[in-house]
């Protein structure tokens, strides 16, 4: 059975995230999605630090005026091209990837699942 579109790319703001849920070795999920013009990244939406969610609301995420993702709970900062911890109590670690792909206008889970 193939899985649904995650998000019409179109929902995504060029430089902006969003949440989605995913089923990922057939547990739902939390995603957080970066959209750079037409690419998208996306990573689990849970924290190394302390395994809590990164937004402040559900689908409010944090960015700092240097376009880090910020976890809302410790202020943990990750960039956006690996999901690596800059700065704050995980630095170092990083968000758990998650494989998704453009095309036909969406963002797609690959099949492949977590990395």
């Amino acid at each position: 059975m193939t899985q649904p579109p995650l998000i019409a790319l179109e929902q995504i703001a060029d430089g902006a995230f969003a949440e989605v849920e995913a089923t990922l070795d057939g547990d739902a999920e939390s995603l957080v999605l970066h959209r750079q013009g037409d690419e998208v990244r996306a990573w689990l939406n849970v924290c190394p630090h302390a395994g809590r969610r990164l937004d402040w609301a559900p689908g409010q995420f944090l960015k700092s005026k240097d376009g880090l993702l910020v976890c809302a709970a410790h202020g943990a900062s990750f960039e956006l091209l690996r999901g690596e911890c800059l700065a704050g109590p995980c630095r170092g670690e990083s968000l758990r990837a998650v494989p998704v792909e453009v095309r036909d206008a969406a963002v797609w889970l690959k099949s492949e699942g977590c990395v």
